[in-house]
This record gives structure tokens, C-alpha cells and sequence, in this order.
């Protein structure tokens, strides 16, 4: 473990605790963890960040998929066919992140966030059910789109670049499989354990993991999760819309200031 504060340790178990939160809701906590352990953990190497990171989430992310699974219905299998897509996906993508520029695909990303916050604000009727209403069924169709371009394609997003994948994933999965936007939480919430558990491997392999750190942080980012889990089971869709909205235009301003700072930092080269 790294010689870290007292302080220090305190605040990194506090962001996992309001991560794990933003993560059970809608996803995006690493909007906040991150940035959290590159603060709390300076001079040290990018793969370790990464990889702490992945140990922290993947508990919270799974104490929320099963507290959603245990009170609501939940597509699970799909959900794990999704997850498994996926993480082929960010494998792929990860392979071409070499030939891609991020600092292309930044606007990009702000741009389709920006068209994703306006399209949630202005149909309030997305991923609502009324009452009354049941599910609307799962056809094959819609679910091997699902398998395709939303565990595939977000996957792939995933590996070449990454920030709002959760978010996407609801977006996405509400979209495709004409769920409520909880619903859609819920099973993103599944796909993302899948995700985790193959990027959690390799950094493991790699002994890219302060497991010490990571298991404390983890126990509060467990905490957050489970008490968004159950409010966002509890307020609704509301709650959750209103919640990604907050979401989606933080990423567009840290996506934004990332965007500035290479910027400026070419300038000056």
C-alpha cells in the first residue's frame, strides 16, 4: 500500500462512497474516483490508478446489481450476454487505442453528450412507464442489438477512450430494450460487473492493484452504492433523469477543460 495520510485515506473512502452513489444511480462515478486517486496518489503510475480504481468499483457496482435484482425484475441473462460483448468489445478497442487520437474523439464525445442531455430534458416521457403499463417484450431482434451494438459498440468505446460508459449504457439500454430508465440502470449495473471483472484481471496480472487500499475504499464505495441502489428503486424515474442529467453535463465540462488543457498545452509547445 503507499504511504498515504490519514487525511488522504479518509478523503479517497469519501469519493468511493459518493461514486459508488453517481454509480448505482446511472452511472459516472469514475467521473469523481478517478480524478480522486490521481489527487490522492501522486507520481504514481497510470496503470496503477486504473487498476485500484477497477477493485474499488467492481464491488460497489456489484453489491448494486444485486440489490436491484433482488427487489425489481431485471433481464439478467441478457444483461450477462450484454456484459460478455461488451467486455469483447473493450478488448477491441483497447487494441486500436494506439491509433486514434483522444483528443479527437473528446469534442466528439462532448458533441453526442450534449445531443443526449437535450434529447433526456426535452422527452421527459423517455424511459418512463405509466402506470399501470408492463414491460414491452424483449424480441430477438431488439435483444441481439442489444448483444451488438450496445455491449459490442459501448465495449469498444470503452477500450479506445471511456469516460460516460455508464451513462451510455442506460441511454442505450433504454433505447434498445424499451426500459424504464431504473430497469435500465439496473442492467446496466450487471454489465458493467462483467466489464469490470475482465479490466480487473488484467491489471491484477499485471500487479496494477494496491489491494490494500482498494478493499478500504471499497467498503464505502459498497455503502454508496447500495443506498443509491434503493433510492433510485425508491424516488424512480424522476430521480434517475434528473440525476443523469447532473452526470451528462459534468462529463461535457470535465470533457470540455481536458479539451482546453491539451489545448493550451500545444500552445506553449
Amino acid at each position: 500500500m503507499p504511504d498515504i495520510t490519514l487525511t488522504t485515506l479518509v478523503l479517497l473512502c469519501l469519493a468511493a462512497l459518493v461514486a459508488g452513489w453517481i454509480d448505482a444511480v446511472v452511472g459516472g462515478g469514475g467521473l469523481l474516483l478517478l480524478p480522486a486517486l490521481m489527487i490522492g496518489l501522486p507520481g504514481v503510475g497510470h496503470g496503477l490508478v486504473l487498476g485500484t480504481n477497477k477493485a474499488v468499483a467492481i464491488v460497489g457496482t456489484t453489491g448494486a446489481a444485486i440489490t436491484y435484482v433482488r427487489r425489481t425484475p431485471v433481464p439478467v441473462g441478457i444483461a450477462v450476454r450484454v456484459g460478455l460483448a461488451a467486455l469483447a468489445g473493450s478488448v477491441a478497442g483497447a487494441s486500436f487505442v494506439s491509433m486514434i487520437s483522444k483528443d479527437a474523439l473528446r469534442p466528439l464525445t462532448m458533441v453526442v453528450l450534449l445531443a443526449v442531455a437535450g434529447f433526456v430534458l426535452f422527452r421527459p416521457s423517455f424511459g418512463a412507464r405509466a402506470e399501470g403499463e408492463g414491460r414491452a417484450p424483449l424480441t430477438r431482434a431488439r435483444i441481439l442489438t442489444a448483444i451488438v451494438l450496445v455491449g459490442g459498440g459501448i465495449g469498444f468505446y470503452d477500450g479506445l477512450f471511456g469516460p460516460g460508459t455508464g451513462t451510455f449504457l442506460v441511454l442505450a439500454l433504454t433505447a434498445v430494450l424499451h426500459l424504464d430508465l431504473v430497469t435500465a440502470s439496473a442492467t446496466a449495473k450487471i454489465v458493467n460487473v462483467c466489464t469490470n471483472a475482465g479490466a480487473l484481471a488484467m491489471f491484477a496480472y499485471q500487479g496494477n492493484v494496491y489491494w490494500q487500499l482498494a478493499a478500504a475504499m471499497a467498503v464505502f464505495n459498497l455503502a454508496g452504492a447500495m443506498i443509491g441502489a434503493r433510492m433510485a428503486l425508491s424516488k424512480g424515474t424522476a430521480f434517475v433523469r434528473g440525476v443523469l442529467l447532473v452526470v451528462v453535463c459534468s462529463l461535457v465540462v470535465k470533457l470540455g477543460y481536458d479539451q482546453w488543457l491539451t489545448m493550451d498545452v500545444n500552445a506553449l509547445r
